[in-house]
């Protein structure tokens, strides 16, 4: 059955995001540009090569221990 807008939950001001709404992203797999932006610095061709470099050495758990 294909889900409405409506049946969907959406965030709002006066209570705690449902869990509906909440993901990690794990299901997606972390990306070189997921593990720069989790360090906090810019996205160059060299703070990428090092996050293809980090990610082909440790896999995911790169992301992982950068996230509390």
């Amino acid at each position: 059955m294909p889900i409405k807008s409506s049946d969907s939950p959406s965030p709002s001001d006066d209570a705690t995001t449902p869990d509906a709404l909440l993901h990690t992203g794990s299901e997606h797999g972390a990306s070189a540009e997921d593990l720069v932006l989790a360090t906090g610095r810019d996205l160059t061709p060299r703070s990428l090569a090092w996050a293809e470099r980090k990610l082909a050495e440790e896999g995911a758990v790169a992301l992982d221990k950068l996230l509390p």
